[in-house]
């Protein structure tokens, strides 16, 4: 396994005191009692994946909820470094540590690798390392809207650098819209924001702005608001350097004694020519001080006008933008606005061509992501089709229909444009011979559901190379043969991705690589959580209560055995 969560910690979530959790390659499994805290497991890792929080998940008494998850990383190749850049957070030692704290008042605090960052920073980085898959997300297949974003997960990295592009493209042509419907309505409004313009424009004409001239009259007041500990400063240091018994006058004596005898040593020599360097320069410098101090004049009248004119400059910058340069750059975009408004005819025929050209350039690349996503449709209903045999639907047609489009470039303008290209796309699915292809929220029930979704992960988890997938009770509503099948192929999934599943099926329990059992115990008339990982008579035990319920017998540990020899006959193939 290249990549993966390795530990996960709650402290004071929800009936949860304190856990750390230890998570291996492959497959583990997280079974227990209804009610022992497996889903609130799963609910820490999806706050830490950037998940709602909420000020209900703090356990009573306690003043925050704190998770903490580490995440280990065998290669740079890794997406998730493309996202440390993004965001200016260093990677190192090939890990990533995402923290989120939620305290009791409601505030959400979260780190990546010890930087605080915001929660959208966070789910960034939690939807590159998780993908947590649940009966809620099951029910996005019965929304038609979600299939063309299913079906661009299918191979997001051929489509990046064209959906990139289509996106500039489509802003772009957003933005030219906007102006034009601006431009063209409402002439009393247009009239309205004129006399505003030429208002705001007189105002700042009059103020005769200069290029940071705030800056340099700020400056200037300092400097003549501390005159007086200017003046001393100079005649302090210049004292300090000129005249009998002064520096200079030490530095020429050290600079002629080495001079007698510069020519009976090289390194005296050397000190010599060095001394004298800085004897000259100190000279210089002396001189400098002499004259800037003499340069100095001490002007009330000026420091008036000084603070006059930055009180008028601060009253504009209240109005019109943080600085002069802001402000000069808003006193040109008023000149443009009114010229625009000025000359409304010919701006809208010119708003009207470039439309039109961004629009057909936008076209273009709706077009070649519409063949790219028919490419990946056709390949991804195949894949489907055998993924949907191994799991006891091979009587079933899976299809994605694309609504009826007209790719005539010379009738660019009959398509409706939306932000991800004009294709609108719908799964449909006959799981009968003989029945027509429907939509699916018409057709598929529950446990047909949960077999499509799970098809579909086993097939993106090779494509989106995310660190951990993770199954909160997919399989409810399966048993017999199916929930055999359900089990062979999230354990297949695990061969690509690290897997975390919670299930209450033994036979998907008796294919974990790693088996923990959760539990609820009492510690001073308190509930807590807490997790042990099985060892194999224990795992016996529990496939056993689950096969039973709660009575454990000698036919229960033989199935459960059973079911541990099936699924290592299993892996080993």
């Amino acid at each position: 396994m290249l990549y993966m969560l390795t530990e996960l910690s709650i402290r004071d979530f929800a009936i949860i005191d304190q856990i750390s959790i230890t998570f291996n390659e492959g497959l583990t499994v997280l079974t227990g009692e209804t009610g022992a805290g497996k889903s609130i497991i799963i609910d820490a890792v999806q706050l830490l994946a950037g998940g709602r929080g909420s000020v209900e998940f703090v356990r009573h008494g306690a003043k925050k909820a704190e998770i903490e998850g580490l995440f280990t990383l065998d290669r740079k190749e890794h997406p998730i470094y493309q996202v440390g850049r993004d965001f200016g957070i260093e990677i190192s030692d090939e890990q990533v540590v995402l923290q989120r704290t939620i305290t009791s008042n409601g505030k959400s605090i979260c780190r990546v690798n010890s930087k605080l960052v915001t929660l959208g920073i966070l789910r960034e980085f939690g939807k590159t390392l998780i993908d947590i898959h649940s009966q809620h997300e099951t029910q996005s297949l019965m929304d038609p809207e979600s299939h063309l974003e299913l079906l661009d997960l299918y191979d997001p990295e051929a489509m990046k650098a064209t959906k990139k592009e289509y996106s500039y493209l489509y802003e772009r042509l957003s933005s030219l819209k906007t102006r034009y419907k601006e431009l063209s309505e409402n002439e009393q409004e247009m009239a309205h924001r004129l006399d505003l313009l030429e208002f705001q424009l007189q105002e700042l004409e009059q103020a005769n702005l200069e290029p940071n001239e705030d800056t340099a009259l700020e400056e200037e007041r300092m400097s003549l608001a501390n005159f007086e500990k200017i003046y001393t400063a100079l005649q302090d240091a210049y004292n300090a350097l000129y005249g009998e018994q002064k520096g200079l006058e030490w530095v020429n004596t050290a600079r002629t004694a080495l001079d007698v005898s510069s020519n009976f040593d090289s390194f005296i020599s050397d000190k010599a020519e060095e001394i004298s360097n800085h004897y000259y320069a100190l000279e210089e410098l002396t001189y400098s001080l002499r004259n800037y101090s003499e340069s100095q004049q001490y002007n009330p009248e000026r420091l008036n006008e000084v603070e006059s004119r930055l009180n008028e400059i601060n009253r504009l910058k209240k109005k019109y933008g943080p600085t002069v340069n802001d402000i000069l750059h808003y006193m040109a975009k008023i000149e443009e606005e009114m010229e625009e408004i000025t000359n409304k005819d010919s701006h809208l025929a010119k708003l009207s061509e470039q439309i039109e050209e961004v629009k057909k350039d936008a076209y273009l690349e709706a077009k070649q992501l519409h063949d790219m996503r028919v490419e990946n449709a056709n390949a991804l209903m195949d894949e489907i089709k055998n993924e949907l045999k191994d799991l006891y639907l091979e009587k079933a047609t899976f299809s994605i229909s694309f609504q009826q489009t007209n790719h005539d470039e010379a009738k660019f303008g009959e398509q409706k444009l939306h932000k991800n290209g004009f294709d609108r796309v719908r799964f449909l699915i006959s799981t009968n011979a003989g029945e027509p292809l429907k939509d699916l929220h018409k057709v598929a029930s529950g446990g047909e559901l949960s077999r499509i979704m799970l098809a579909l992960k086993k097939i993106f988890a090779k494509h989106q190379g995310v660190t951990s997938v993770i199954f909160d009770e997919v399989d409810t509503g399966v048993s017999g043969r199916v929930a055999q099948a359900i089990a062979e192929k999230i354990y297949q999934i695990s061969s690509s991705s690290q897997v975390l599943c919670i299930t209450h099926l033994p036979q998907v329990a008796a294919m974990a690589d790693t088996h923990k059992l959760i539990e609820k115990a009492e510690s001073n008339n308190r509930t807590a959580t807490k997790v042990e990982e099985l060892t194999t008579d224990q795992q016996v035990v529990e496939l056993s209560r689950m096969i039973t319920g709660t009575k454990l017998t000698e036919t229960a540990k033989d199935h459960a055995k059973e079911l541990l020899d099936m699924a290592l006959t299993f892996k080993s193939k």
